[in-house]
């Protein structure tokens, strides 16, 4: 099979695999008693990162690091900055309450501790572990608390859906073919189109750690990107956004944990993802909560700014790997204009939330 009908039925199949996991998961959640937003956050969250979780657990096995970590790197990046980005200008995104106050500082503090445990140049086998052990926590308490809310479930899938979804065994069991059928396509499509990626990128000479972060990172995140698109258009919102915040979640806790858990020395670091990407990651991460927290939802404008500093990262990236003239101009122009303006329109947002919150408080 040749690169580009490689290229061209990944993408096809990416796409389909994301419309059945979408179709089955929202209704597997009511069989549940599990809100659309929980849902998003695990079972289409974990399932959309299994190809991550391949890539980077082989990688790990055969001695890559800069894979098995630039994967998990590159993809959380990719998953805030080009798929919420690509999510919220196909419609804007409402933002549940809790992942404001729960899911995005777990987010967070996660990032930060990747910045940790790696300072050293490596994520140790009993740190990989400690990541595992969070991983089923964090789903296990999800769950539980989300089905400890039936009432605002029944009403929010009122909200999502505005129509009635067709409960007993059979449609249960269809939701549950569906999911399964989802994922087994989406890994597929995705080993597809990442082979015929990184075929490509190697043509051009590109080092294995920016083909990590960029090709296979962004390849690993199109079951993500197609899914919340998909949910994005037909209006299911709470699976869209709660499913690029649970893959974040779930490739730091499940497959770095994992990933350094399985490997016989742990996870080497290279000095330039500390330097620079892990960095990148922690300050994407921050960047999800003054725009989360602006009325509760991603407008189409900070969707195209969010797009927008993908493709700065991405020209960043390649530009460096292969010392570009244009790198110090570009570099200036990001520090000195770009990333401070932001900074600016940001902390307005930020103040006028929580202005909002309290002059609510006070009425």
């Amino acid at each position: 099979m040749t690169t580009a009908l490689m290229l061209i039925g990944g993408i096809t199949l990416l796409v389909a695999g994301a419309e059945a996991l979408v179709r089955g998961a929202s209704r597997l959640a009511l069989a549940l008693g599990i809100s659309p937003l929980v849902i998003g956050l695990t079972v289409v969250a974990y399932g959309t990162s299994m190809p991550e979780l391949a890539v980077s657990w082989k990688a790990s096995l055969l001695g890559q690091p800069d894979i098995a970590v630039g994967n998990v790197v590159g993809s959380n990046i990719c998953n805030i900055l080009l798929i919420l980005g690509l999510s919220a200008t196909v419609a804007p995104l409402v933002v549940d309450q809790r992942l404001v106050r729960k899911d995005v500082p777990i987010m967070i503090g996660l990032s930060l501790l990747v910045m940790a445990a790696g300072w050293d140049g490596a994520i140790q086998r009993w740190e990989g572990l400690l990541f595992f052990l969070g991983g089923v926590l964090y789903t296990w308490f999800a769950i539980v608390q989300s089905r400890q809310e039936n009432k605002s479930v029944q009403q929010e899938y009122s909200d999502e859906f505005q129509k009635p979804v067709e409960t007993g065994g059979m449609a249960h069991a269809w939701s549950v073919l569906l999911v399964l059928a989802g994922l087994v396509i989406l890994v597929v499509g995705a080993r597809m189109l990442v082979t015929a990626a990184v075929d490509i990128a190697l043509v051009f000479g590109v080092s294995e750690r920016v083909i990590a972060l960029t090709i296979v990172a962004a390849g690993t995140s199109l079951p993500e990107l197609a899914t919340s698109v998909v949910a994005a258009a037909r209006g299911q919102r709470d699976i869209a956004v709660g499913n690029v915040v649970g893959s974040n979640l779930f490739n730091i806790f499940i497959v770095l944990g994992a990933s350094a858990a399985l490997s016989k020395v742990g996870l080497l670091v290279s000095p330039a993802l500390l330097r620079f990407d892990i960095p990148v990651m922690i300050a994407v991460a921050l960047t999800c909560l003054p725009i989360f927290m602006a009325g509760h939802q991603i407008r189409r404008t900070e969707g195209v700014l969010l797009f927008g500093y993908f493709i700065a990262y991405t020209a960043y990236l390649v530009m460096a790997d292969v010392q570009h003239n244009l790198l110090t101009n570009f570099t200036q122009a990001m520090i000195t204009f770009v990333i401070p303006l932001t900074g600016i329109a940001l902390g307005f947002s930020t103040l006028k939330a929580v202005r909002r919150g309290d002059h609510r408080k006070t009425t």
